[in-house]
């Protein structure tokens, strides 16, 4: 602690001698400065959020947002978005996990981290995305750049240091040099990261007589490096050819503890179990994209090559003690995870003279996953090794015609996919998962403006999710003698259809969602009696339902801005292996409050959370929590901003379900509540900036 004291200290220190200097050099610039005629300059202010069909865009660039640390903090503030304790993962109220989009490109999360903040104009969350969209999805995150004015060049400097339970740092710097026809852009980050993470679960298996519970906690110590560079080079005015790579690279050193009691009959053993781990993630990606203007059919045609890697080995020593005899040696469990993805697309965009717009595309997918796993026990001795190949193979095609009649506009489309999935086991002769399946995805959107104030649509879209190629692997976690958390291979994919109506009324917007859903993807649990082994893994239900009312009421009051989003949802799970429970509605709110004071600082004040939740099968805690930041530009080029995220660190809950007889009590504890302390320094301008890229793999959000 004596140290974050003195982190943050120093930080202060730079940050007011820095200013101290700036404003003397500005007091002597205006001295030699000649008197000059005042302008009178007209401001269109912007609007921070803006709602249009039950979308939500919110204006980066010129708002509180811009000061964000890094662009996963600047998505927690946003209504409906949480992220991850882990900052790995992003999900959706109502909606699951988003597709991301920079520019229209599809991305995924690593280079998604690799954005900077001040790169970003605009956030919108689509949540009726079109055909053109891939089908693996049922909302779109899509970030818009802004663009500089200037040729020459561009350095952003960012220190961002948090304060959790333990100290997090994060430095990057991202650089733009642009001459002529040609651009290119780089960026490197280094964060240090301790993460905290902690839950618990009291288990009942009446069919076997055994009560048992366990408390697990684990802090990882994590250094990540994020880097990548870009080139982008104007062939004409209409045609473009863009080279891009990036990489992720992260050591993850973790002890996993746990505290266990479990009662077999009349045996009862009280069980300390310690789980030392060393992992290692990598990630690369590189792409290669030419877009090309067909002068004679004036269409637009896209051709694009990406390919991906992810690889994770992973090395763990698990020591138990039995009833305070002794810490002895259990098993040592080596894993390694391999992901190669090649991809490559083409997409052809034609308008007509009535503005109706016709868009053709294709996709061909190949993914090759390996696996190796072994676990050696000790006592008694035996080693178990396992080596898995996966294959997967997409081909997909869509097509897509938009326009407007009068009043009405129209979007529809039909895209379809066919999945050929192969996994085998090295030991086996024959494939453990042998799939080869056709899918038609259709959508569809017709909106009417009824006046300047009113406007209502209507929205049908069937969407898929498939799972994770990292669901392939067999890495499991250790976490005692009696049970552990595991991936499952034999995951089908979700799929969903939806249909919502919206209507809008200036900046007011109410929406009515309804969708049914077929192989839910959710944890289950299942235990294995002659292994004495309990096992958590994700598993498909037979089928989830639900519908939905949102609210979202935006208001001003002179400096102060608010925006309000109610969601009243009603969701209901079956299964016939689990036991149903009752289910109700719950709610979802979300106040965001922005005050914009003299000198440019600006207050942010936001708060969310949700009401207890039945679903079925699945009984949740409800959660509530709140956020504060304050920002302050000094100058042009210096950005200063301190937070608090979880001011009442209530970002705990717990969660309920019975599964194969198998009664779950969980709770999850989080390591949410942090101050955090970011400074900007940028220096160099951009003339016109016409960077561009774009993701040929609709599926890399798959890997991870």
């Amino acid at each position: 602690m004596k140290m974050n004291k003195f982190s943050l200290l120093l930080i202060l220190f730079v940050t007011q001698f820095v200013l101290a200097q700036e404003k003397e050099k500005r007091k002597e610039q205006e001295k030699e400065k000649p008197e000059e005629l005042k302008e009178v300059v007209v401001e269109n202010e912007t609007k921070t959020f803006a709602y249009k069909n039950g979308n939500i865009k919110v204006d980066v660039a010129n708002s509180i947002f811009n000061s964000s640390p890094n662009t996963l903090d600047l998505l927690a503030k946003l209504p409906k978005i949480q992220i991850t304790p882990e900052k790995d993962g992003i999900s959706v109220i109502g909606k699951g996990t988003p597709l991301l989009y920079i520019d229209n490109q599809s991305v995924d999360m690593e280079e998604f981290n690799a954005l900077a903040v001040e790169d970003i104009k605009t956030i919108e969350i689509i949540n009726n995305p079109s055909s053109k969209y891939e089908a693996n999805g049922r909302v779109v995150i899509l970030i818009t750049r802004k663009f500089s004015k200037k040729e020459g060049f561009k350095v952003v400097l960012s220190e961002n240091a948090s304060f959790k339970k333990y100290f997090n740092n994060y430095s990057g710097i991202n650089a733009s040099f642009k001459t002529g026809k040609l651009e290119f852009k780089t960026n490197f980050n280094y964060n240090q990261i301790t993460v905290w993470e902690s839950n618990g679960n009291d288990l009942t298996m009446p069919d076997y007589d055994i009560h048992s519970n366990y408390l697990v906690t684990a802090i990882t110590k994590r250094p990540q490096f994020l880097y990548g560079s870009g080139l982008f080079y104007k062939i004409n005015e209409d045609d473009y050819l863009t080279l891009n790579g990036s990489r992720k690279s992260q050591d993850d050193i973790f002890d996993i503890n746990t505290n266990t009691f479990n009662q077999e009959q009349s045996t009862i053993n009280y069980i300390n179990t310690l789980n030392r781990n060393d992992e290692n993630r990598e990630f690369t990606n590189c792409f290669l994209n030419y877009n090309h203007k067909i002068k004679s059919l004036e269409a637009n045609l896209f051709s694009g090559f990406q390919y991906s890697n992810f690889n994770q080995q992973m090395a763990s020593v698990v020591f138990n003690d039995y009833n305070d005899t002794g810490s002895e040696l259990t098993q040592h469990r080596n894993q390694k995870f391999d992901v190669n993805v090649f991809s490559g697309r083409t997409d052809l965009e034609k308008k007509f003279k009535n503005e109706m717009q016709l868009e053709l595309g294709a996709l061909y997918l190949s993914a090759n996953a390996d696996t190796h796993f072994t676990i050696e026990n000790i006592n008694p001795v035996s080693t178990t090794k396992s080596d898995y190949n996966y294959k997967e193979q997409n081909i997909a095609a869509y097509s897509q015609l938009s326009g407007s009649y009068k009043k009405l506009n129209y979007t529809v489309g039909l895209r379809a996919e066919n999945t050929i999935v192969k996994g085998k086991y090295a030991a086996e002769n024959t494939f453990s998962v042998d799939k080869d399946y056709i899918n038609l995805f259709p959508k569809a959107e017709i909106g009417m403006t009824i006046d300047s104030s009113n406007t209502i649509s209507v929205n049908y879209a069937k969407s898929i999710v498939r799972p994770n190629y990292s669901s392939t692997s067999q890495a499991s976690a250790y976490i005692n003698p009696y049970f552990v958390w595991a991936n499952n291979i034999n995951l089908n994919p979700t799929i969903t259809d939806e249909i919502s109506l919206d209507y809008g009324y200036k900046d007011k917007s109410l929406r009515l969602v309804f969708y049914k859903t077929k192989n839910p993807i959710y944890y289950g649990a299942s235990y294995n009696d002659s292994q004495d082994l309990l096992t958590f893994m994700t598993t498909n239900f037979e089928k989830e339902s639900g519908i939905s009312i949102e609210l979202t009421i935006p208001f001003k009051y002179k400096f102060w801005t608010t925006t309000n989003v109610v969601n009243l949802g009603y969701t209901k799970i079956v299964d016939s292996t689990a036991l149903m429970m009752e289910t109700k509605p719950s709610v979802y709110i979300y106040s965001n409050h922005i005050f914009s004071l003299p000198k440019e600082i600006e207050v942010s004040l936001t708060g969310w959370g949700y009401t207890k939740q039945k679903l079925g099968i699945f009984e949740r805690s409800g959660l509530v929590t709140f956020d504060a930041a304050v920002t302050k530009k000094f100058f042009t080029a210096f950005d200063c901003a301190l937070s608090w995220s979880d001011i009442f660190r209530k970002m705990n809950y717990r969660g309920n379900f019975t599964i194969n007889n198998i009664a779950a009590k969980g709770i999850y504890y989080t390591d949410s509540s942090a101050i955090s302390l970011s400074i900007k320094y940028s220096f160099g301008k951009i003339k016109k900036s016409e960077f561009k890229e774009r993701s040929v793999d609709e599926n890399s959000g798959r890997i991870n």
